[in-house]
């Protein structure tokens, strides 16, 4: 992202028009390393982001409604001591530094001051800081005095400025005339290491926009223009970067902060929806591997029990030949009557036990293993459909394109256990995450973000909508609004589209199952999203025409 000074720049410039007179009404702090401010402009309530954290570091005009914590950080106390009502005077840069200086006018009861916030937006190098008459009253992140740092950030200390790159400033045309008169070899790169305050891609812009003559010149006039036409590229659909100029391919906004705002409420979104996917997927994956296991203990019971019908014949055998056996006999080999091709079978025997005792201990681990298998063969069908369900959330998880779609999955593992319920702060009752709706031919089409979702998509269906679901596959549930109409071809192969897309398969030729939703059952006690379902007809799914979704 180009937070380097030449952005900046522009957006001192649109922040000082848009602020300067306004009245701080309120400061929170919604993140350890970001600050908001609720301000009145004599116009409207506008509010000021200033971000220090390495990865979103910006200042910028923002309109989410993020919640913020039950208590203030100290940081936050400290700027609402002495900014609250604070008017302000003006924004401007520092230099041509990477840092904004944000001017109050503090009024009391008791005096009146001129305080100074300073956002420093260097990457992870950016903080915070609130001083009166150059001396710092306190900041975001602070040094330690017996950490040998260079600049010491503490209550008390005299604010300096980070030390100067070795670099040409471009605002002193004699300095960067000298630097520039040795550019050979690639300008970007020349640009980029020898001229203070440009990112790389605003040194490539540079570059690319150089068509000769007198590069100091150009490279002053260029960073200082007050031209402006802010916008925010994206590439499949994933937002890369914002730009004070114009690039091709990208999205235009009105202002800087604009286009700031939206690149990283995009980013904020998708770190968002990738930490909420990372946190559910190893929830269920945790689930996973503890009834892998719990099978795998029931399966190595089975097979140690697996022989019982053996040694309830080597039980019988023994009493049957009770007359030809003693007590002190270690092994015996006896006819088999049970083998059709009359063979013998070879039996072990305590010693310690007279011929009847150890036909009784065979007969005891014949039924201690019988009733093994009797209690193991439930437990083991309840374990193979308990992994059945697991793995039918994580398609759910998989496919999920937005915060909506992994809340439903969420709420399905709050459902199942799984996981712990957000704390609320409020007590009401959260309302119902829509299905996601798709139209094609003029038929409405839901589709369900979750297990849950998808058995109350089937409960509040009509009889003779249909009902999609991939063949053998773990998949979404799909209704197509029929409204009492035959539904065309062409409809059902875009519905079979949405079932193939979110669906754990691959490739462009999915079966899916069709039926009316009236054929569709749901068995009592059966987990989410398990149905049964008859006289239904299969169909070829392609993602590839699943329309797109309705926002």
């Amino acid at each position: 992202m180009p937070q380097d000074a030449f952005t900046l720049r522009l957006t001192a410039k649109e922040l000082n028009a848009a602020l300067t007179g306004g009245r701080i009404n309120r400061i929170n702090q919604p993140e350890r390393e970001e600050l908001s401010f609720i301000i009145y402009t004599g116009k409207r309530t506008v509010k000021l982001t200033l971000n220090a954290n390495a990865a979103d570091c910006g200042a910028y005009f923002t309109e989410d409604d993020r919640e913020n914590p039950l208590v203030a950080p100290n940081f936050c106390m400290l700027l609402r001591k002495h900014l609250q009502g604070a008017q302000i005077l003006g924004v401007e840069q520092v230099g041509f530094e990477r840092i904004l200086a944000l001017r109050f006018l503090c009024v009391s009861d008791f005096s009146t001051a001129e305080r100074v916030l300073y956002a420093e937006i260097m990457g992870k190098y950016s903080n915070l800081i609130l001083t009166q008459n150059e001396i710092i009253l306190g900041a975001l992140k602070t040094t330690s005095a017996d950490a040998g740092a260079k600049r010491l950030i503490l209550p008390g200390a005299a604010y300096v400025l980070p030390a100067a790159q070795d670099k040409a400033d471009p605002s002193d045309l004699a300095a960067l005339g000298a630097v520039c008169a040795h550019a050979e070899g690639d300008l970007e790169h020349f640009l980029f290491t020898r001229v203070a305050g440009l990112a790389p891609c605003t040194a490539r812009m540079l570059a690319q926009n150089y068509t000769g003559g007198d590069l100091a010149r150009y490279v002053h006039d260029a960073v200082f223009s007050d031209e402006v036409s802010p916008c925010v590229l994206e590439r499949d659909g994933k937002a890369v970067d914002f730009y004070a100029r114009s690039v091709q391919g990208a999205i235009p906004f009105a202002t800087l902060s604009a286009a700031q705002c939206y690149y990283y409420g995009k980013k904020r979104g998708e770190k968002q929806l990738e930490n909420a996917r990372r946190r559910l997927t190893s929830a269920v994956n945790a689930a996973i591997k503890k009834q892998e296991k719990r099978l795998g203990l029931i399966l190595e019971k089975q097979k140690e029990a697996a022989d019982c019908e053996t040694v309830r014949i080597k039980g019988e055998l023994i009493t049957a030949n009770l007359y030809a056996l003693s007590r002190g006999m270690r092994a015996c080999e006896l006819p088999n009557y049970y083998d059709e091709k009359g063979g013998t079978l070879k039996i072990a025997l305590d010693p310690t036990l007279t011929p009847a005792q150890n036909a009784q201990a065979y007969y005891k681990k014949y039924r201690k293993q019988k009733r093994t298998l009797e209690a193991l063969a439930p437990q083991e069908k309840e374990v193979r459909a308990e992994l059945d369900y697991l793995l039918s959330v994580q398609p759910y998880l998989t496919a999920a394109e937005s915060i909506q779609d992994l809340s439903a999955a969420e709420e399905e593992l709050v459902h199942a256990a799984l996981i712990n319920a957000p704390q609320a702060r409020a007590k009401k009752k959260a309302p119902e995450i829509p299905f996601r709706t798709f139209e094609a031919g003029g038929f409405r089409i839901f589709a369900g973000r979750s297990n849950v979702q998808n058995d109350r998509l089937v409960r509040t269906s009509a009889p003779d909508d249909l009902w999609l679901h991939a063949r053998g596959l773990h998949s979404c549930h799909v209704i197509v609004k029929s409204g009492g109409k035959q539904v065309p071809d062409d409809v059902l192969a875009a519905a079979a589209g949405i079932c193939a897309r979110y669906s754990a398969a691959k490739g462009d030729k999915i079966p899916v199952d069709v039926c009316p939703v009236r054929r569709v059952k749901k068995p009592s006690k059966s987990k989410p999203g398990f149905v049964t379902y008859s006289d239904f007809q299969t169909i070829m799914g392609d993602p590839a025409r699943a329309p797109q979704e309705k926002a």
